[in-house]
């Protein structure tokens, strides 16, 4: 359906006079288990309270506010009584450090500071120490939170609100909303940064508008009938993003809190649209390969006859627009109803409508699988710095292997160099936060953002390539493209993680984390007496268990992009050890320092 385009300082406040008392916000009360529900009207109460609230704090136009929180309702009533002021929202991933956070603060000059819980209230509590010339005041969302003995300063987020409820700051706030541009920023959004430190992405509203409009032109068949499960942090792109095409088509949006509960909460809301990650999906398909292998022949040879049976009347009928024979039909349509259906519902997916997936390479064995069962995901590519999508599947005629049609009004086009993607168009960042050099770095002399990936283009179709950035060099002068080595290891039953090494050595090696879940029961069908994971890992059965998968993933590659070593650790990458960005990619430099001894043993003559 239209979305609509008013501006998002007046979007909420539009749209609760068109739904009322009709439900859009979904939270989970997680000591009864219940999900309450937030009505536009409400919604609306809420943002019209916190834009005065702010206008009481003296907020001025296009002053950065902070949010540090996991996804909570206030995180969009935040937002948007930001954006009714023409205030500019800076996010900050709840699962920042406090040396992250303090960058951001100084980088931002951010002198108010909304927080979610007691893990950002104590960090938030530790920056303001020592930032107290910048940030002044903390905004706490959650009232479980226990303020320090000597904070005097802090207010609950419910106290914030009431402060704003009164004739001159409603006054105030009117004549503020009613002066908003398309021209304002919206936000800034700090890159992760795999290597470097952060810079702040603008993105104003003029950007986020067109990206509404041309989300509208792709997907037509979203409808204000829709629930989206927001389950991506909000400081993500494609979440934000995401979540404010959905304020503008109407659609309610279940709110998830925490990101390790997410394969409880599907089955209980069975959203009919989300967008998320691949690591999500590898996951699903790792889950229902362990589950096919632990099956009689019987249904084994089921499962794969129905996956196969999908594979054909999808892909190479339906997907192009063909009439299928009608005994494929007959034999797809009894799949669908039972062997897929049961797959979608156990996952939580089962009125699933469209499920957009981004933020990393998917693999196209994965892609294969999910189209087959009938899983609706729309595989695509963005940046920050695009306002998320630069190009995804279309509903029909999508390519395997591609990362999909290049967005409506937006101009692609090939690097003859480096075979660079190349990217202009309206939803493109006007630059990063008060950095002109790092912006003019990152744009041709025509006005070209360059993404920093390799890819081609074919027609209207984008295929990637690697990211340029992390291309490693042997010491033999070999180019070694890392991610589609990793790529092959993804959605393998035994493998959770895989980290190529390859820069300035002779060969390719790899760092494995296992699925211990898969190869403790491995083990014990094998009967391998263990006493730990770390002397499990270092049997020599495993290892030799181990190079048969990796020998096996990596059949198409040639002999010098193969993996020659590898060493099996006990522990996952993570984000705590800084070895993860936010959005779950690699940070190559940490983790080549957190194992360098391992990596010296790989290497040992």
């Amino acid at each position: 359906m239209p979305y609509n385009n008013s501006h998002f300082a007046e979007l909420i406040c539009r749209q609760a006079e068109k739904y009322g008392q009709r439900t859009e916000l979904l939270y989970r009360n997680d000591k009864t288990g219940k999900w309450i529900s937030v009505s536009w009207n409400a919604f609306a109460e809420k943002v019209r309270l916190t834009s005065q609230a702010m206008v009481e704090y003296k907020i001025n136009v296009q002053e950065n506010i902070g949010i540090y929180s996991q996804n909570m309702p206030q995180c969009f009533y935040t937002t948007f009584g930001a954006f009714g002021i023409r205030a500019t929202e800076v996010s900050m991933y709840a699962t920042s450090s406090p040396e992250q956070i303090r960058y951001i603060i100084n980088d931002a000059n951010i002198r108010i500071l909304f927080v979610g819980e007691q893990l950002q209230y104590n960090n938030a509590c530790k920056v303001r120490k020592e930032t107290g010339d910048i940030l002044k005041q903390l905004i706490i969302f959650d009232n479980n939170v226990v303020r320090h003995p000597e904070d005097k300063t802090s207010i609950y987020f419910d106290e914030f609100i009431r402060l704003g409820d009164n004739a001159h700051a409603e006054t105030k706030a009117k004549i503020r909303r009613n002066e908003a541009q398309k021209e304002d920023t919206a936000m800034i959004l700090y890159t992760s940064g795999t290597t470097g430190e952060p810079k702040g992405v603008v993105i104003t509203h003029a950007n986020m508008d067109e990206a509404m409009r041309i989300h509208d032109i792709r997907l037509p068949m979203l409808s204000d009938k829709d629930v989206s499960m927001c389950f991506l942090p909000l400081t993500h792109i494609f979440e934000k993003a995401w979540s404010c095409l959905c304020f503008s088509q109407g659609i309610s949006i279940a709110i998830n809190h925490d990101p390790k509960k997410i394969q409880q909460l599907l089955p209980e809301i069975r959203p009919t649209l989300m967008c998320n990650v691949p690591r999500f999906w590898e996951k699903v398909y790792a889950g229902v390969q362990e589950k096919i292998s632990d099956s009689s022949r019987f249904l084994q040879k089921i499962f794969r006859h129905a996956i196969k049976t999908g594979h054909c009347y999808i892909l190479e009928y339906r997907d192009k627009g063909l009439k299928a024979p009608g005994w494929l039909a007959l034999k797809f349509h009894f799949y669908d109803k039972t062997v897929f259906s049961l797959l979608k519902k156990v996952v939580g997916l089962n009125h699933g409508r469209a499920f957009p997936v981004a933020g990393a390479p998917l693999a196209d064995h994965m892609a294969e699988f999910l189209l087959s069962v009938n899983m609706p995901v729309l595989y695509g590519y963005g940046l920050t710095e695009t306002s998320a999508t630069v190009c995804f599947y279309p509903i029909r005629n999508y390519v395997i292997g591609s990362i999909g049609e290049v967005m409506p009004e937006l101009e692609v086009r090939i690097d003859g160099n480096n075979n660079e993607i190349l990217v202009k168009g309206k939803t493109v960042t006007p630059g990063y936060y008060k950095k002109p050099e790092e912006t003019a770095k990152v744009f041709t002399e025509d006005g070209f953002f360059r993404t920093g990936d390799a890819g081609r283009l074919e027609g209207n179709t984008l295929y990637f390539l690697e990211r340029i950035k992390d291309l490693f060099k042997t010491s033999n002068g070999k180019y070694i493209a890392p991610q589609g080595i990793e790529l092959s290891m993804s959605g393998n039953a035994y493998i959770e993680q895989c980290a190529v090494i390859a820069d300035a050595y002779k060969f390719v090696s790899a760092l494995i984390v296992p699925n211990f879940h898969a190869l403790e029961n491995y083990a014990q069908k094998k009967n391998i007496r263990y006493n730990n994971r770390k002397e499990l890992i270092e049997k020599e059965e495993i290892m030799r268990f181990y190079h048969s998968i990796i020998e096996d993933c990596q059949k198409g590659f040639a002999s010098y992009e193969k993996i020659k070593r590898f060493t099996l650790i006990p522990e996952p990458f993570s984000m705590e050890k800084n070895e993860l960005t936010d959005t779950l990619k690699l940070r190559r430099p940490v983790i080549a320092r957190n194992y360098a001894e391992q990596i010296a043993e790989m290497y040992k003559e």
